[in-house]
């Protein structure tokens, strides 16, 4: 057992190679923007012009907008910033300033694109740019900026734009609720209980719908923890609303859409929908889910990206949404949106991953870049959540757990159980945690439900990935060692991880040990856990270490995720698929009976006496 000190120094050690790996890997790029230090300095020479002015008139929720631009004397770091509300003069900026003046902007944009995109804007000074917009409750202006990111000077601000409704409900996003036959519907909208009364009208096709009534929460800039988030990154995030569907016939698909009804009786309807519910534990039937972490949110429209995301995130989300028919069930298993304290990413990303939240549960995780806050509670110290300490999270996306700031929870969906982790909370033996995840791992009826799937987002198993290779630790400091006996005990089948954003998977291991020599078709006896990390969801890539551990069976530094299949309660298929293409680059097979799950192995049966 190592003793406490050690623990500190290699929790420390960890921090830290964790923070120079993110700041090689980019940062957030409106953090790049001192928007404090921003000076307005309107030139009659200069103008902005955005359309079209109305955006939505058919109903949709997001819209493409022409910018066009003109600048007396144009420069290669000369940038375009959009602004939502678009009055964001000092006006808006909250408190006061003491002495001194104050900044005259005190919210970032939510995203930017350089003038010299535009080919002829160095030569010419006058531009045009493409930008996508979606529907965010406030109407929209641009802005010119001089000086660069770091000194930069507004020069003009273009005429407002809006949508049709900005307040209308958008972006539903189901998840699993804490029963089976439970299916939750969650999204965001602009209207206030005391506007209008939210709801689901829901049913089976061919019978009659029925309304249910959700609830709303919201936050505000006091329930968060820190900067960015409660600063230039505030954005008012409107209202978040949610309703759970109970009853649910075992795979039977419903049809649903979201709706507000306005005080006069008139309703604003959502768009139309439908999900498949989720089979009975135990149901043995074709049961197909996806496992991935740390996408991140993307731009289509080339704006400036965190880490450069466009080509993983898009990429990872694009082929989803093409093979969702084949897909039951996805777990994002944490580092969800890496926002940082912009709260406007949110929004975005709820967008970008519509097509897959929509029309399957998307469970998620917590991660690093969702907790982290010093002195908020989380077991690492750090400031990766940009003050968020997990309020966007928990607010923006239902999950089943019994207390949201705790974020772990068990999900049963047919003949798997799923034991989802917070690593951003402590899990040694002793924490409530700790009892969570044994009474999971212990509660499941092996019979009925033989594929047993524990998830963390931090590494809690095996990784060679650079930063936890160069220690020797290939984990977080201690995970194993209080981890390990329970899975042995419980026999579990794979644990899923996140955080290192490549792919990598073991040999069945126990203590650092392969217990089987095979690596593509497993039968028999359970001997020992696969620990597999699917961090390549869409974030930058992370190197491994140049030593290959004997328990590293396969590793690649590309963007993917993995499938699993169950076909019945003997018989599953494992699949690490790229985002690029949806091809199979590993895979492999499981097939047991259930005396092979309760064969004893080292450390997984108590002692036993002869028969008398």
């Amino acid at each position: 057992m190592l003793g406490p000190q050690v623990v500190a120094a290699r929790l420390a050690g960890v921090l830290l190679l964790a923070a120079a790996a993110a700041g090689h890997g980019g940062v957030q790029p409106l953090s790049r923007i001192a928007i404090h230090r921003a000076r307005v300095a309107l030139d009659a020479s200069a103008a902005v012009r955005a359309s079209p002015a109305l955006l939505g008139t058919k109903g949709e929720d997001t819209a493409w907008v022409s910018v066009d631009f003109v600048a007396p004397h144009p420069s290669g770091d000369d940038w375009i910033g959009i602004f939502s509300p678009s009055n964001f003069n000092s006006s808006t900026c909250p408190g006061s300033h003491g002495s001194g003046p104050g900044p005259v902007i005190c919210s970032a944009p939510i995203k930017y694109q350089f003038a010299n995109y535009s080919s002829d804007y160095g030569k010419s000074g006058k531009g045009t740019l493409k930008f996508q917009l979606i529907n965010q409750r406030q109407d929209f202006s641009f802005a010119l900026f001089t000086g660069g990111l770091s000194n930069p000077k507004l020069i003009a601000v273009s005429n407002a734009i809006t949508f049709v409704n900005p307040k209308a409900p958008v972006y539903p996003r189901l998840a699993q609720g804490k029963s089976w036959n439970e299916m939750t519907v969650t999204w965001t909208s602009g209207y206030d209980i005391t506007e209008a009364y939210p709801f689901v009208e829901w049913g089976m096709k061919w019978r009659p719908a029925v309304r249910t009534a959700a609830g709303t929460v919201t936050f505000d800039r006091e329930s968060i923890c820190g900067e960015p988030a409660r600063s230039v990154g505030w954005r008012d995030p409107g209202f978040i609303h949610t309703a759970f569907l109970t009853d649910l016939w075992p795979n039977k698909e419903y049809y649903y859409k979201i709706g507000h009804m306005l005080p006069d009786g008139n309703v604003t309807w959502g768009k139309v929908s439908s999900f498949r519910a989720p089979p009975y534990p135990g149901q043995k039937s074709l049961q197909r889910v996806v496992i991935f972490g740390d996408m991140g949110k993307a731009e289509r429209d080339g704006s400036n990206e965190y880490s450069n995301y466009q080509p993983g995130s898009l990429n990872t989300t694009d082929t989803l949404i093409k093979d969702l028919d084949n897909i039951d069930i996805v777990f994002h298993i944490g580092d969800i949106t890496y926002a940082n304290g912009y709260i406007s990413q949110w929004d975005q990303f709820t967008q970008q991953v519509e097509g897959i939240t929509s029309r399957v549960p998307y469970m998620i995780a917590s991660g690093n870049h969702e907790r982290d806050w010093p002195n908020s509670g989380s077991f690492f110290n750090g400031t990766d959540s940009g003050g968020e300490c997990g309020v966007l999270a928990e607010t923006m996306y239902y999950t089943p757990t019994e207390n949201r700031a705790n974020y772990w929870y068990s999900a049963d969906y047919g003949m798997f159980r799923f034991c989802v982790v917070d690593s951003e909370h402590d899990w040694r033996e002793g924490t409530e945690q700790y009892k969570f995840i044994e009474n999971c791992l212990a509660t499941v009826d092996r019979k009925k439900q033989p594929w047993l799937i524990f998830i963390a987002h931090r590494v809690l198993g095996y990784s060679s990935g650079f930063f936890y290779g160069i220690d020797g630790a290939f984990a977080e400091p201690t995970s194993r060692q209080s981890l390990q006996k329970l899975w042995q005990k419980y026999r579990v089948d794979m644990a899923f991880y996140g955080h290192v954003h490549n792919y990598e998977r073991t040999c069945p291991v126990y203590e650092e040990k392969c217990t089987s020599s095979e690596k593509s078709h497993y039968s028999g006896t359970m001997t020992g856990t696969i620990h597999v990390v699917v961090g390549g969801g869409g974030s930058h890539l992370s190197n491994f270490t140049t030593e290959v551990p004997a328990w590293s069976i396969y590793r690649e530094m590309d963007y993917g995720f993995v499938k699993l299949t169950a076909f019945n309660y003997s018989s599953l298929l494992f699949e690490y698929k790229r985002s690029s293409d949806g091809k199979v680059y590993d895979s492999f097979t499981v097939n047991r009976e259930y005396r092979d799950v309760l064969a004893c192995v080292k450390d997984s049966c108590p002692p036993t006496i002869p028969a008398t």
